[in-house]
Order: C-alpha cells, then sequence, then structure tokens
C-alpha cells in the first residue's frame, strides 16, 4: 500500500478534519523556502516568467507555479513585483581583505551582498596563491559570506621564483613556475590569472607566460588576464590585445579578458577594433571572453599609472633608490609626464586613499596645494607609501563603455575593493544606469551577462541558474529601489533595492537586511581525471 493512499485512509478514519490534514501532507513536501509570484529570470537566454522558487537545503527543489500545492516551506517570502533571478557572479574582485579579516561581521561581506552578489572570482590580476588548499582550509575553519572560485596567480608565482627582477626564467625556474601552476589547478584552481601591465609580470615574455597557461590548460582552467596594455603605455593596445589571442591560441586555452577597457585618450573609440578582433578570433575557434565593470573611471595606485615599469625593476627599494639618482629621476619625470597624459592630466586622478592629507582631492588640486608639478605629487605620495596611492582614474569614453557592454561575450565585473565605489555598487548601478536610465542592454542582458553566463565562462558547476538540483544562490530586487548609493566621494555607501539573497539555501540578507551569516564556501574546481598526480 501506498503511503499516499494509507494517509487517506487514516485521514477518513479520523473525520473529515482529519482527511483534510492528512491529505495535504501527502500532497505536499517540506521546504525551507518559498519564494512565490516574483518575476523569475533563471539564468538561461530566455524570457522571464511569474513562477515560485522552492529551496530545500543548500538546493533549488522546484522552480514553477503554485509552488504551495507541492511544497510546506518554514518561510515563504511574497516576491510579487520583484525581480527572483540567481545570485549574481563577480568574475573579478579583490575582496581578500574582506575575507581574511578576524572580525565574522566583516566576512560576511556586505558590499557585495547588497548588490546581490553571491559569487566571487578571487586572486585576479595575478595576485592568487598557489596554495588552494590552505586558502580553501582557513575560509572554512573561519566562514565566509561570498562563494569564492580562487585563481592561481602569475605574479605571486613569478615573485617567489624570480622576485621583482626584470628578466627571463631559467628552464630550471621555469619548471618551478609551472609546478606552482600545477599546483594550484590540481588543488582547486579555476585557471590562471595575469596581470602583465604590472610589474614584475610585465618582464615576463609571452613565451613564458604561454608555457603557464599550457600547465592550466591541460587540467581544465581558463586564462585570465589584466592585458600587458590597455592604452598606450608600452606595447599599445591592439599588440597587447593580439598577444592574449595568441596565448589562448598556442596554449589552446579559454582566454578571458579582465575589466575589459581602452583606457586613456590615445585610445578612445578604439573599442570597435579591439571587438573586431576577438570576434574575429572566435570565428576561427578561440575562446575568447571578457568581464567589464560600468565605471568611466578605473581604480589603481598612482605607482602603477604613472611611475614607468624600468623603473620599478627590483622592487619598492630598488624605485626609491632611483629616485635619489638626479639622472634617473629626471627620466622617470619625463616619463611619469607622458603616462599622466595619456590618462587625461592631474584633474583626471582623483585620490581616494582614506585619512590622507590629499584623500577626495585630485592629483592636480594636491600638486597647487603642495605649490609643485603634479608629478612630483605624485612622487611625493608614493614615498609617503604605497598605501596612500589609491586613485580613482577618469579614463574611459562613455562609448567604448557602452560598446564592450553590448556583446554577447562579455560579463559583469566589479574589480571592486578598497575606496572606488565600483565595491559597492557595480550591479546597482549598471541595471540603473544601462538598463533603466539609458536602455543600453535590457533587463534580460543584465541579468544573463551576471549569472548563468558568468557561470558558463568560468566553468562553475550547478551554479548561475535557478534550476533544481543547482545551488540555491538567489537574488531577490525590487526594480523600482534598486540603485547605487556611493559615488567617488561617498565611496562606501551601501547599495539598495536588494530583498533577500540565499547563499547556498542560507537567508544571506532577507528583508533588506543582512542577517549575518556566513554562507559562503570555496568552490574548487576540478581537474579531468589523469591530469593531477
Amino acid at each position: 500500500m501506498t503511503k499516499t493512499r494509507t494517509l487517506l485512509i487514516a485521514g477518513l478514519l479520523a473525520g473529515a478534519s482529519g482527511f483534510a490534514i492528512f491529505s495535504a501532507q501527502a500532497a505536499s513536501a517540506p521546504a525551507d523556502f518559498i519564494i512565490a509570484g516574483g518575476k523569475v529570470y533563471t539564468g538561461a537566454d530566455q524570457a522571464p516568467t511569474t513562477a515560485d522558487v522552492v529551496i530545500v537545503g543548500d538546493k533549488i527543489a522546484y522552480v514553477g507555479p503554485d509552488a504551495a500545492s507541492r511544497y510546506t516551506a518554514k518561510t515563504t517570502i511574497k516576491a510579487a513585483g520583484k525581480i527572483v533571478s540567481p545570485g549574481f557572479i563577480d568574475g573579478h574582485a579583490h575582496a581578500d581583505e574582506i575575507l581574511h579579516s578576524p572580525d565574522a561581521k566583516i566576512r560576511v561581506n556586505d558590499p557585495w551582498l547588497y548588490q546581490g552578489v553571491t559569487t566571487l572570482l578571487t586572486g585576479v590580476d595575478g595576485g592568487g596563491t598557489p596554495d588552494i588548499a590552505d586558502l580553501a582550509a582557513e575560509y572554512g575553519k573561519a566562514g565566509i559570506g561570498s562563494n569564492v572560485v580562487p585563481y592561481v596567480g602569475f605574479g605571486n608565482i613569478r615573485q617567489r621564483i624570480l622576485k621583482n627582477d626584470a628578466r627571463e626564467p631559467t628552464a630550471a625556474e621555469l619548471q618551478q613556475e609551472k609546478a606552482l601552476v600545477v599546483k594550484g589547478m590540481c588543488q582547486g584552481a579555476v585557471g590562471l590569472s595575469t596581470g602583465l601591465f604590472y610589474a614584475p609580470q610585465f618582464y615576463a615574455k609571452t613565451e613564458e607566460v604561454i608555457e603557464l597557461a599550457k600547465e592550466a590548460a591541460k587540467r581544465g582552467g581558463n586564462y585570465d588576464t589584466h592585458q600587458r596594455d590597455e592604452s598606450s603605455y608600452t606595447v599599445g593596445l591592439m599588440n597587447s590585445v593580439a598577444e592574449v589571442i595568441r596565448i589562448g591560441r598556442e596554449a589552446q586555452i579559454p582566454v578571458h579578458f579582465t575589466h575589459i577597457k581602452a583606457l586613456g585618450v590615445d585610445v578612445h573609440g578604439k573599442s570597435a577594433e579591439v571587438i573586431a578582433a576577438i570576434n574575429a578570433a572566435r570565428a576561427q575557434g578561440i575562446n575568447v571572453t571578457a568581464n567589464q565593470y560600468p565605471w568611466p573611471a578605473s581604480g589603481t595606485g598612482i605607482q602603477p599609472a604613472l611611475i614607468p615599469r624600468w623603473a620599478e625593476d627590483g622592487g619598492r627599494a630598488a624605485l626609491l633608490k632611483r629616485f635619489d639618482d638626479p639622472v634617473q629621476l629626471e627620466k622617470i619625470r619625463t616619463e611619469m609626464r607622458d603616462n599622466l597624459r595619456r590618462r587625461g592630466g592631474p584633474e583626471s586622478l582623483l585620490l581616494i586613499a582614506s585619512n590622507q592629507e590629499w584623500t577626495g582631492l585630485t592629483l592636480g588640486q594636491i600638486a597647487a596645494k603642495w605649490k609643485i608639478e603634479p608629478i612630483d605629487a605624485g612622487i611625493r605620495i608614493i614615498k609617503a607609501g604605497q598605501n596612500g596611492g589609491s586613485v580613482a582614474s577618469f579614463n574611459m569614453s562613455e562609448q567604448d563603455i557602452v560598446a564592450f557592454m553590448k556583446q554577447p561575450w562579455v560579463v559583469t565585473s566589479s574589480d571592486g575593493g578598497g575606496n572606488h565605489p565600483r565595491t559597492v555598487a557595480s550591479y546597482s548601478r549598471k541595471y540603473e544606469k544601462y538598463v533603466k536610465m539609458d536602455k543600453v542592454i535590457s533587463e534580460a542582458e543584465f541579468i544573463r551577462s551576471s549569472t548563468g553566463r558568468a557561470a558558463d565562462i568560468y566553468r562553475l558547476e550547478n551554479r548561475g541558474y535557478l534550476r533544481p538540483g543547482y545551488f540555491a544562490d538567489v537574488t531577490v530586487f525590487d526594480p523600482n529601489t534598486y540603485k547605487q548609493k556611493a559615488d567617488y566621494v561617498k565611496s562606501n555607501v551601501l547599495s539598495e533595492g536588494v530583498e533577500a539573497v540565499f547563499i547556498n539555501g542560507k537567508a544571506a540578507l532577507l528583508d533588506s537586511k543582512s542577517t549575518g551569516t556566513l554562507a559562503g564556501a570555496v568552490v574548487l574546481h576540478r581537474p579531468p581525471a589523469g591530469t593531477c598526480s
């Protein structure tokens, strides 16, 4: 006799009221949450529907109509008039300071949570450790508020082997570098990240990078890069794009341009050429994609923005020594002037480090205050310590931002970290400005580029979509109130309009307030069988 039939007979014996109770139990399964009646985007390239989303444990159990007739939930969230989507995936996040904090309240990661972001790609710009197992153990023990997908970083590896030296590795050193890539990949890194714009990674030739990328490729990883030149600093934007494509072709690895842009007055309007080059590579079968943040100002430091790379050979101590040499100093100053020009001049660099004399001023303004040339003000700030040199660099054209955003191979990112407002408002800004106000992309494209497409690019298993059996990373936001509150001066004000966020089935935010739950997990990549000994 089936369980349902047994319950129905018991109900009949108990009387009319008993029949109603037992038949309801027979027809329903227990659930933790029902998100009812929202405008549901599943993360796929399809139109939204009005539906319910059911969460059981850490998974999505059901997406469809009339969930209440199928499930009995501990908590039901009424989502009529709200958008329900997979949690947003940030392909480029500098959240280490938050995630490593000894304070659990900070590790909840409110800056991303209040945007609806549930998953962060970390170790970017070449900064990721090859010791992925140690990282995962630390996060697992302490608890983190967001899911973390780690990269193994070329910069970390090269510094371990070659320190800050501008030279090629010996054959033995190259083998050491490759071994560290293998270690990171076999411990669960999603791929190899580089920041070839930055010293000491800049000193590597393309061939060195290809050899390391091949090791990531063998283990199912991707190649994520802050490319060598987004502007006209060294090889130029288009040659830099060609280098990334070459790495993809020769290493046979998917390549991903991180925070794609055309930086500086020399390359404004070049987005069309970049897009054409990428589309041509994709037509040849090379897997090329990109992420982008929706801001006209990048975030960097005075030093990488203005100092020529040759002057950084040997690290900070060597740079400071060169400042003391009148001949080398004048050569540095000459090149700094051109670097400042290509970024738009001294008024284009807003100094955003906290608690400094220059906080909230442009480089031009602090130079005027000190009665010195802007580049000398930059040198003075660098000498004072690297932590004080953070800038918002207004160097992009709106035409290029829009052109990149419209591409079907571009996903959303923040490049968040520090005092740039992109840390707390990249997703809310993209929705408010580029969907609602400027109508550059549709609401559906906003969701797709922030969820399922990103999960596909980063090869995240069972994430990025609202599908039964997938991890319950879910965001609920009000399309009428979802917006950025931060700006370049008040850069840490949290976004508004997200009403609920679930991470691995746990409520991380309810009624527009953080619950303080450390629901995140380290999401590790699984290399193909036989590729790791």
